[in-house]
């Protein structure tokens, strides 16, 4: 259904006849931490995330998987070798 609250003229999971059946009736505004990021949408009532309805709670537990903004870092792991192993394979 088309959202009537704060993202009007959206399709929205959460809306139903009743109203919006998110947490509290309504999406909540982008935070600090989601400015920059290409999924930032402009309506009168102000700026939301297209891809959540609380953006803020992607990004309590690291970085928001949806984020274009931020660039995850990559840890590459190094191999252990175990030295009596290797010590064996040399012959």
């Amino acid at each position: 259904m088309l959202c009537i609250t704060v993202k009007e003229g959206v399709d929205c999971f959460f809306m139903k006849k009743n109203g919006c059946q998110y947490n509290q009736g309504s999406c909540a505004q982008i935070g600090e931490e989601c400015k920059g990021c290409q999924k930032i949408q402009d309506f009168p009532s102000g700026q939301y995330c297209e891809s959540f309805p609380d953006p803020a709670r992607r990004w309590t537990v690291g970085i928001c998987n949806m984020a274009t903004h931020v660039k995850a870092e990559v840890t590459t792991k190094k191999h252990k070798v175990n030295p009596i192993k290797a010590s064996k394979r040399g012959h």
